[in-house]
């Protein structure tokens, strides 16, 4: 079984989709079950234009777009394929990672903290 958090903090998960595309309505359920093999991590659904308050000024041109965070510090932020092997696979190798490689972009760091705050 898998650790719940990763040993440098809590894990987020955060989907940035929106209710009108088709890929995310197919992509939900996909991203509720992966939620279901790593309890101890927060998972989010943000729909980016019901709660664009939370998202912005970050551009989301691909859906869906995945953004994680392992104790506060963003490691990932952009778009990936619709498929549960993958999302399971770029959350593993994030919550595993001894030392989390923050992102660049102060944008997604105001994001990530806004979803943790």
């Amino acid at each position: 079984m898998h650790s719940p958090s990763s040993p440098t903090g809590p894990l987020l998960v955060a989907c940035l989709c929106a209710a009108w595309c088709g890929s995310c309505r197919e992509y939900r359920p996909t991203f509720d079950s992966v939620e279901a093999a790593f309890p101890g991590a927060t998972f989010r659904w943000i729909d980016i234009e019901d709660e664009s308050d939370l998202v912005d000024p970050l551009d989301v041109e691909n859906f869906p777009t995945l953004l994680i965070a392992v104790g506060g510090t963003p490691v990932f932020f952009g778009p990936l394929t619709p498929h549960r092997e993958t999302l399971v696979r770029l959350v593993r190798t994030h919550a595993d990672a001894a030392v989390p490689v923050a992102l660049p972009s102060a944008d997604v760091r105001r994001v990530v903290q806004r979803l943790l705050g």
